[in-house]
């Protein structure tokens, strides 16, 4: 059974059931148990040809249908490879279905790749599968919470370690739009330990008060109030995607914006105005896997895994304060969150876990 939503218009969604095909030699058939579906996921469907997200798990039809990827937990459930053995759970990068084939490669004790040809162009970074009861960052309870916040986070802890990594390019302060998601809240929670960077959270009126309470940002602003800034050297991360919110952003700074990140599209179906030639610095898009390759080269992949499950641990248990994990199983409930999330009426103080599975 598969998820799949209209490329040209993601407001249109279907369910499809299929059975799973049959196994060639060396693949490995899962079985998707759980999954969780943010505004993150919406943003790989916005971006979806631009980064070849749609590529990743093709649907039925291709041209005109596509799977959104999700995070979440798999088990092995057939195999036709002889080194992963049937009863395997792994975490990794799935589609919105019941069952993903794949061809493991690189296998070892921490897990394999998903070898198969059409997803060798494509990023590694989301083709690994690590095995649960071999990972050291697993804790069984905060499995909702690695759904949810995880990959999200993961983002969140590279935007910290790139301005980092750039002495926030001479900037006293950075500035992040869409404050109330969740990569957003990562971000905030890892910049705000580093004094004396000071952190602004830019976010819709309604959302002021939850995003205070989160105390990890040092001025909160509504979107009216953007003209108000700009005293201070700053950088900016702009998870909005909203293009009148980032020209308001760099009118206020001028030349005094030193960076301007674009990483997400959580505004994606707001009107926007025509782009217009912004004053300060040209936006530059923050493509994750590039600081991965980066800090792996640097820092070797063990380096960099230690570093960000050290982080994660201490942002799991500060979500514990703020967040609600909702669970939903089955295809009209998977359709009915998809669709909330779409229609920009998601709760940012709520997870959701799902399953198409009843």
């Amino acid at each position: 059974m598969d998820f799949e939503v209209k490329r040209a218009d993601l407001h249109e969604c279907r369910v499809v059931d299929e059975e799973p095909p049959d196994l060639a030699p060396g693949q490995a058939l899962l079985r998707v148990d759980r999954f969780a579906l943010t505004t993150n996921n919406v943003t790989y469907a916005v971006m979806g040809d631009a980064l070849k997200y749609w590529d990743f798990f093709p649907a039925s039809d291709p041209d005109t249908w596509g799977r959104i990827p999700v995070w979440g937990y798999a088990e092995v459930v057939a195999s036709a490879n002889d080194d992963v053995a049937t009863g395997t759970r792994v975490y990794g990068y799935l589609p919105t279905s019941t069952h993903l084939v794949v061809t493991p490669g690189r296998v070892d004790p921490k897990g394999f790749v998903d070898a198969a040809p059409h997803r060798a162009s494509l990023p590694g970074a989301y083709n690994g599968y690590r095995r649960v009861d071999t990972d050291a960052s697993e804790d069984p309870s905060y499995e909702d919470h690695r759904m949810v916040l995880w990959p999200l986070f993961f983002t969140s802890f590279l935007i910290d370690d790139f301005l980092d990594d750039n002495a926030f390019f001479g900037a006293q302060a950075v500035v992040v739009s869409s404050a109330s998601s969740k990569t957003a809240i990562g971000t905030a929670f890892l910049l705000h330990q580093r004094t004396p960077i000071e952190v602004f959270g830019l976010t819709s009126a309604r959302n002021v008060t939850f995003v205070e309470g989160l105390d990890v940002y040092d001025r909160v602003v509504p979107y009216d109030e953007v003209d108000g800034l700009g005293a201070d050297r700053a950088a900016f991360v702009d998870i909005a995607g909203n293009v009148d919110v980032r020209a308001a952003v760099h009118r206020a700074y001028g030349d005094r914006l030193a960076h301007s990140m674009m990483v997400g599209a959580t505004h994606w179906d707001l009107p926007r105005a025509p782009a217009a030639e912004l004053p300060g610095p040209t936006p530059v898009f923050f493509f994750a896997p590039d600081q991965i390759v980066k800090r792996t080269k640097e820092w070797g992949r063990t380096g960099l895994d230690d570093r960000a499950i050290e982080a994660w641990r201490r942002f799991a248990e500060f979500s514990d304060t703020w967040i609600q994990i909702r669970h939903g199983s089955g295809p009209d409930a998977v359709r009915s969150v998809y669709l909330d999330l779409v229609a920009g009426r998601s709760d940012p103080a709520v997870g959701h876990v799902l399953s198409l599975w009843p």
